[in-house]
């Protein structure tokens, strides 16, 4: 098969890396430059990205459409994109529940092959190396499979039902951000009494324990308005099956105090249970 023509929409820090992996098996990868910001701009010529001036034009360049944008935007962006011919591979990667993704694929096909994905890990820079699990039509997602073949994203395809990726994303997140809220709730009221340092040191007795790791607190507090929203769709996916939402719901509320620090890169601890603490 000829290398595809991929489009991204749009590269933030996971969307780009992943774009510049999908670059080793595509014959370009290109994305749309109106209305981003010059952070966008930056991020994209660092990776090598293709500028278009419209979405109509990449969607009729691309072969594969890769979504990768904050979960509030997703059936925006799809609907977008719902609005001019596309008739390739379209890629819901982003961290919202499997409803929501069933009804991106209901708006998008029988045009478009609908692929449900999710990304587990880190973006794949530095030794990195996510998981992007994908379901969906086999003959899709063989073809993004494919498309990621000796690069630092791996695949594993879950199936041919839209929303088992998005569960299995959200399922993960679940815990693994909120036990990062439950770190700095934590380590905020050991250092009101001053005990910090003793409840790292128990801690760091047990195996594994995100507690004994407060220095990433400060990680979590800069990734806050990316986390919120993503525990807001886990909720919505416990609420669904009849699971209690609440705790997950806490745990946003929570994370929306960091909200005015977004990606910063200097946050110390101190500043971040500071922020936490204030209402």
């Amino acid at each position: 098969m000829d290398q595809p023509t991929v489009g991204i929409l749009h590269p933030g820090r996971m969307g780009a890396a992943v774009a510049a992996c999908a670059a080793t098996n595509a014959a370009a990868v290109l994305w749309c430059e109106a209305g981003r910001s010059p952070a966008s701009v930056e991020r994209a010529a660092q990776f090598g990205l293709t500028s278009v001036a419209t979405l109509a034009e990449l969607l009729d360049r691309s072969d594969i459409v890769i979504s990768l944008c904050p979960p509030a935007a997703a059936e925006d962006l799809a609907r977008d994109v719902a609005g001019h011919p596309f008739d390739g591979v379209y890629v819901e990667a982003n961290a919202i529940n499997p409803e929501r993704a069933q009804r991106i694929a209901a708006l998008l096909e029988p045009d478009a092959d609908v692929v449900d994905g999710g990304v587990v890990g880190s973006p794949p820079v530095g030794g990195k190396t996510p998981t992007l699990y994908l379901s969906g039509a086999a003959s899709a997602t063989e073809r993004i499979e494919a498309l990621f073949a000796g690069t630092a994203v791996q695949t594993a395809a879950l199936g041919t039902q839209v929303g088992k990726a998005s569960a299995l994303k959200l399922a993960y997140a679940s815990f693994q951000k909120t036990s990062r809220v439950l770190v700095a709730l934590a380590v905020g009221m050991a250092r009101e009494h001053g005990v910090d340092q003793e409840l790292i040191e128990v801690a760091s007795r047990r195996t594994d324990s995100y507690l004994a790791e407060p220095q990433y607190v400060t990680k979590t507090a800069e990734r806050a308005w990316r986390w919120g929203p993503e525990l807001e769709e886990a909720a919505d996916a416990l609420a669904a099956a009849g699971l209690p939402p609440e705790m997950l719901r806490a745990a946003a509320s929570t994370l929306a105090r960091w909200d005015d620090v977004k990606d910063a890169s200097e946050l110390t601890l101190t500043d971040a249970l500071d922020r936490l603490a204030q209402p």
